[in-house]
């Protein structure tokens, strides 16, 4: 029996997935399932540059605004938010679209990744960040290079976030993360994902990072965030977020208004060279050329999932 078709858009933020994914969602009867670990987030709107009804075009989309910005957000809950949109599409006879940049999520679901054993430990991840604080972030690295030296050849030195997930997945299981992916990836995958991701070329992609930023900051990013803060008075995962956490020190007198906008734009540009290098690792990608046009790529796919 074939198994049902789910077409997964990846790519670097600022390159274009929302335009590519909503005009393909016209043309093959799609809806869109977003796979952004900062989209999902109630009243987070211009930081995470959420597409706004008019861009989104009568195109439904899942997982966007989804939870409020207290609510912790795990991959295992994408996981399972992201299956239960996709059997709904389906049962409806249309075409699941899978569109974002967090890679984990991506991963999740193409690979039948599955993290659901793993509790959080807010003591441990307290005394990790101590670690961190009195030690430096190489060493926790090379901690946790010890106990997944595989796992840590895919993650970046300065990246904390992932770091600090390998040791903590150790810690709840007792297997290292390449040991829990090896045996989720045994329970089977039920959908045929065909997984496309934008490549760009560098210096035009950071030009429209740049551009982004600013639209941002003129859009209201900085009233966002005073209002999440006033709303929202617990918001830890949330505002950690790229965009967030820059404003944060703003309002904390850390930096100027000019060097916040100039750190959006540096981290912005970081996080999609990581994200870049994430979806380089899955040589089953097919890589759509940014350069082409709307229309090029949309056929490239459509013949691709044919």
């Amino acid at each position: 029996m074939c198994k049902p078709k789910v077409v997964v858009i990846g790519g670097p933020t600022a390159s274009g997935k929302t335009a590519l994914s909503i005009a393909l969602a016209k043309k093959i009867n799609g809806e869109i399932i977003s796979a952004d670990s900062m989209q999902i987030y109630k009243d987070m709107s211009i930081g995470t540059a959420k597409p706004t009804i008019e861009e989104m075009d009568g195109i439904k989309h899942y997982l966007v605004d989804w939870i409020s910005p207290e609510i912790r957000y795990s991959v295992a809950d994408f996981k399972k938010d992201a299956i239960a949109a996709i059997d709904e599409i389906l049962s409806k006879g249309k075409t699941p679209i899978v569109v974002g940049g967090t890679g984990l999520y991506i991963d999740s679901l193409i690979f039948g990744i599955d993290y659901n054993e793993i509790n959080v430990d807010l003591e441990y991840r307290k005394y990790l960040q101590n670690l961190i604080d009195e030690k430096g972030l190489e060493y926790v690295y090379n901690l946790a290079k010890d106990i997944d030296e595989k796992a840590m050849k895919k993650i970046s030195i300065n990246d904390k976030k992932r770091i600090c997930r390998v040791l903590e997945i150790y810690k709840s299981t007792g297997k290292n993360k390449t040991e829990m992916e090896a045996e989720s990836k045994k329970n089977g995958i039920n959908y045929d994902f065909r997984v496309f991701a934008i490549d760009m070329d560098r210096e035009v992609l950071y030009n429209r990072i740049n551009r982004r930023v600013d639209f941002m900051i003129e859009a209201g990013l900085i009233e966002e965030v005073a209002n999440l803060i006033k709303k929202y008075p617990s918001m830890p995962t949330a505002m950690q977020g790229l965009g967030y956490k820059e404003v944060i020190e703003y309002f904390e007198k850390k930096c100027s208004k000019e060097e916040m906008i100039e750190k959006i734009k540096q981290e912005s540009r970081r996080y999609a060279k990581r994200q870049l290098t994430w979806f380089r690792r899955n040589k089953e990608i097919k890589w759509i050329d940014a350069s082409n046009s709307l229309d090029e790529n949309i056929d490239f796919i459509i013949e691709e999932i044919r």
